[in-house]
């Protein structure tokens, strides 16, 4: 597989994610993102640890969650747990963010 083909087969996963994404973003709830992945979740718990020498990470779970990830064979997750140092984004979807606009 030349160099040309493995971008072209990586441009064509990254269009068929995006497409995914675009048609399950309404049956969600929330946007996490963590320095690692993108997910789409109905149900998040955020909390804020600290380790013995003050240090503060965060301990993310979230369930029945669709994630980013153009290498996973099911992006559709049950249970999902992420520890982290670095910064984590959540987000409320508002509706109108995905609705269509109407033709008046």
């Amino acid at each position: 597989m030349s160099a040309e083909d493995l971008e072209k087969y990586e441009t064509e996963m990254e269009l068929q994610l995006y497409r995914e994404y675009r048609d399950v973003l309404g049956l969600f709830t929330y946007v996490v993102e963590t320095e690692r992945r993108f997910y789409l979740t109905n149900s998040v718990d955020l909390r804020v640890r600290d380790t013995e020498n003050g240090e503060v990470f965060f301990e993310v779970t979230m369930q029945d969650a669709w994630v980013w990830d153009m290498y996973r064979p099911a992006r559709f997750v049950k249970n999902v747990r992420v520890v982290t140092f670095k910064d984590v984004n959540v987000e409320e979807l508002a509706k109108s963010d995905f609705e269509l606009p109407s033709d008046q």
